[in-house]
């Protein structure tokens, strides 16, 4: 197949999965939307680590490094500017603490930021036990924040 065969065929795939990829957004809820697909991207990184550092799947050295580089690229984006005001509404897992305790909210976030910052620094390291640490710290940060300011249920 020729090159340029192939990046047509790549460029009609791309464009015409682009509604698919604004499938999320609710306009009327952009902000919430906004906030969900990020915490859908944290997780989808953060799981797959968390689970080669409890050996419930294979461990993959490059695979480690190339999520822990997208989580960190994932978490220093400013997710915090979707919670503002009026955003406490409709659909959202989101406490209306967040928007009553907003200091300590970005404090929790923050530390997010940082321990993202210190698991790329140990995968890019490639010891495990420096991984395994940098985990178990990103996951006392995330637990941190779902503790009082994430409701199991969506609240409306």
């Amino acid at each position: 197949m020729s090159k340029k065969l192939l990046a047509t065929g790549l460029a009609v795939l791309t464009l015409g999965s682009a509604p698919m990829a604004l499938s999320h957004l609710v306009k009327d809820e952009a902000m919430q939307s906004y906030r969900q697909s990020y915490f859908t991207l944290i997780a989808m990184n953060f799981g797959p680590m968390t689970a080669m550092v409890k050996g419930d799947m294979p461990w993959d050295d490059a695979k480690m490094l190339a999520l822990a580089e997208d989580f960190a690229a994932v978490a220093s984006v400013d997710v915090a500017r979707a919670f503002g005001p009026g955003s406490d509404k409709g659909t959202t897992r989101a406490k209306p603490e967040i928007w009553e305790n907003t200091e300590d909210f970005l404090e929790k976030y923050a530390a997010l930021q940082t321990a993202s910052k210190g698991l790329l620094a140990a995968a890019q390291s490639g010891d495990r036990a420096a991984i395994g640490g940098a985990i178990k710290e990103t996951g006392g940060a995330c637990k941190a924040c779902h503790d009082e300011y994430k409701a199991k249920d969506y609240l409306y």
